[in-house]
């Protein structure tokens, strides 16, 4: 199963990636190596059943030693540093007429960090927020927190690293349009979109706690049909089976997998299907 061509990996992933993951230099072609975490990504298969053999043309790296380069590779940031250059790098392919924030709850079987339990889901489950654009393109992903938190737990924090992705990857914040569900409908994040120029097209919730009668905030209806692009993302990120369901205990891998998923769906829009 190829999830990106050889071809691919060599000219847009490897060249971002350190020669030497954790100071060591593997004798296998490093092509393969992200051939087989992309493997795994997308099929959701434990390491050590990584079909090493038919995943390298020569010698094949054990399963321990794919899975030392995808972690080695983690700790040095380098699956979110390829991804801000991707986004700055390919900024033009993305459609910022507006851009759209959700949560997602993931069921945690491993436990870990950053995992609680959640009534809805009826197990223990990671939460994330996503900014996506507006063909449900990914754009970013937040530091995920324990299941059993709402999605506007500590959202001015969370609605700040959000933003920090796209600026570091010099994506303008000023005069982007932020449609979200009226779940979103706090204050916090009205004012932090505010601050930033950001023209926040959130409907109002009469059960939130900062609802108020005499508001006059309106809502664009048209703008907020787009608002659905999020769930064509939420989609494409459920075909990567490692996100589906949550096995890694550890938060950094688990965001390094979405990093890669996100590098992944990004270059299968940048590069035209073979011509037969």
């Amino acid at each position: 199963m190829e999830v990106l061509s050889k071809d691919m990996i060599t000219r847009w992933i490897l060249p971002y990636l350190p020669t030497r993951a954790g100071g060591r230099r593997s004798a296998v072609d490093p092509a393969e190596v992200v051939g087989a975490i992309c493997y795994k990504l997308k099929t959701g298969c434990q390491w050590r059943w990584l079909p090493v053999r038919a995943l390298f043309t020569g010698e094949p790296l054990s399963w321990q030693g794919v899975y030392y380069h995808f972690n080695a590779w983690g700790k040095q940031g380098a699956w979110k540093k390829r991804w801000l250059s991707s986004l700055h790098l390919h900024r033009r392919t993305l459609d910022l007429s507006s851009v759209q924030l959700d949560g997602s709850h993931t069921l945690a079987k491993n436990g870990g960090a950053a995992v609680g339990y959640q009534g809805r889901k009826a197990g223990r489950t990671t939460n994330a927020l996503f900014l996506a654009d507006n063909q449900g393109l990914p754009l970013a992903v937040a530091t995920p927190q324990a299941g059993n938190q709402h999605d506007t737990f500590e959202l001015e924090r969370v609605f700040a690293e959000l933003c920090d992705v796209l600026e570091a990857a010099n994506l303008r914040l000023e005069g982007l349009f932020l449609n979200a569900d009226k779940a979103f409908d706090v204050n916090s994040l009205r004012q932090a979109c505010a601050r930033r120029g950001i023209e926040a097209n959130i409907p109002r919730n009469r059960r939130s706690a900062d609802w108020q009668t005499d508001d006059e905030t309106s809502l664009d209806p048209e703008l907020y049909r787009y608002r659905l692009a999020i769930e064509r993302l939420n989609a494409w990120l459920d075909g990567f089976k490692a996100l589906l369901v949550r096995y890694e205990t550890s938060l950094q891998n688990w965001l390094a997998l979405h990093w890669l998923a996100f590098m992944v769906l990004l270059l299968r829009k940048i590069t035209p299907p073979p011509t037969s």
